[in-house]
């Protein structure tokens, strides 16, 4: 059975040599991690999930970033929801998943409640990543018509860490992942349209993966079978799985060290034709309003998403491929600021909207998911222009430098938290391995003052 063959594997990496690159590789997730974490952590829908869940609150020795402490399961399902709202968490681009979220949201909280080093904490985010990844590999690129690869193959790598931390012998490890596999779900209907649910997909995720993880513990059973069987998760949710690619060079070749660090905050199927339109405009000199019409091609899996020249709100702007890519002209960059009400409103990014059509290019579409490209065409006053980005900032072919994610982690921690903590953050987070705790102590007066101004 996989789930077993996943077992066996986690057993061995509790104590493995861990190369030095799996590592570093490691402390760049949970670097991004936090940086996707805490500016989400200060907005809604997580601060309506605190509000929701109060009751379940102030126990516990799961920190949250409000400074709170809370039970695992309720930590992981509210710090995997901040995670994932901003937009700027990771992306594992074989799989079209998200794995840092559920995954690191659901560790840090186990380790907490567990009192578990700096090193226990990495393995078991390694083993996670690993596991999900691949599941995730394997049931692509059919399981995107409908599901939320976050948070359906997500669940799966919660467990895994948690299941680590909580100490699970090799069969409640295997039992963990085949009860999650019973919860895993994440439809995308929610992020196609105004909604704000779809960063839940992640807090669920990292919530049912402590369940699953903490009742095998103590001895409830799962079908071993889950993943493969007639009935299972493979069958009910792929029309395709491929189930040799969940073991192939497990415990030898790590995903996470090719994941992709977000260099916009929006969905990642706008990346590679922002990407492309910003390479354009620093080449030709344009400036926005001499753009006459643009026009992008790209893959179906991606165009089914972000193709809307209307969106309603900061929400839809995110996955809308017209906005994005006119903000990008007219402001140079897609980051927070993107999604003010100002922004939003702006005359010459609102002008750009209708002058930019996005079509699905077949052969880009077969590559899907392993190559993110886009075809760009730009027409303005002084001349037209072409451009093909075959791949996107942040994807492992093009990866952002450690200076680069620093940066990143900074602009986006900083303001909740303030400078010099988020940089006494940022040191402790590069010698992880060496810390005898994950005790992080992130929330500050600035993040309460934060907070008190969004929820406002």
């Amino acid at each position: 059975m996989l789930v077993e063959e996943f077992a066996r594997y986690a057993m061995q990496e509790r104590h493995s040599n861990l190369r030095p690159s799996v590592v570093h590789h490691t402390k760049r997730a949970v670097i991004d991690w936090f940086a996707a974490f805490l500016p989400g952590s200060i907005i809604a829908p997580a601060t309506l999930l605190e509000e929701a869940l109060a009751e379940d609150l102030d126990r516990g020795r799961a920190l949250l970033a409000s400074g709170g402490r809370a039970t695992l399961r309720t930590a992981a399902m509210i710090n995997g929801t901040a995670s994932h709202t901003v937009e700027f968490d990771d992306v594992y681009r074989d799989a079209g998943f998200h794995p840092g979220s559920p995954i690191i949201s659901a560790a840090l909280a186990a380790a907490q409640v567990h009192g578990a080093t700096g090193e226990d904490f990495m393995r078991a985010v390694i083993v996670g990543y690993e596991i999900s990844t691949r599941i995730g590999e394997a049931v692509m690129p059919s399981h995107y018509r409908y599901w939320h690869t976050t948070g359906t193959v997500g669940a799966f790598g919660a467990a895994a860490a948690v299941a680590m931390l909580a100490g699970c012998d090799r069969s409640q490890f295997a039992h963990a992942l085949a009860t999650v596999g019973t919860f895993a779900s994440g439809l995308q209907q929610a992020f196609r349209s105004e909604a704000n649910s779809k960063p839940f997909h992640s807090g669920h995720a990292a919530e049912v993966g402590a369940l699953a993880a903490i009742t095998a513990r103590h001895g409830v059973t799962g079908a071993l079978d889950l993943l493969e069987g007639p009935a299972g998760f493979g069958a009910a949710m792929s029309e395709d799985a491929d189930w040799s690619r969940a073991t192939n060079d497990l415990g030898r070749d790590y995903r996470i060290e090719r994941i992709t660090f977000k260099n916009h905050g929006c969905c990642g199927h706008n990346f590679a034709p922002i990407d492309g339109a910003l390479h354009l405009q620093a080449r030709y000199g344009f400036k926005a309003e001499e753009v006459n019409a643009v026009h992008v091609a790209t893959y179906k899996a991606g165009t089914d998403i972000v193709d809307n020249a209307d969106p309603v709100g900061e929400y839809q702007a995110k996955f809308s491929l017209q906005y994005v890519l006119a903000h990008a002209l007219v402001h140079g960059s897609v980051r927070l600021s993107a999604f003010t009400p100002e922004r939003m409103r702006d005359p010459l990014v609102r002008a750009l909207l209708p002058k930019i059509r996005v079509s699905s290019d077949p052969e880009m579409s077969r590559h899907y998911p392993t190559q993110r490209a886009a075809l760009i065409d730009i027409d303005t006053v002084g001349g037209s222009y072409r451009h093909k980005q075959e791949t996107r900032k942040g994807d492992p072919d093009m990866p952002l430098s450690d200076t680069e994610l620093e940066h990143k982690y900074i602009e986006l921690a900083a303001p909740v938290i303030g400078d010099d903590q988020a940089r006494t953050l940022l040191a402790m987070l590069w010698s992880l391995e060496r810390a005898p705790n994950v005790e992080f102590d992130f929330s500050t007066k600035n993040a309460t003052i934060a907070r008190r101004q969004h929820m406002a």
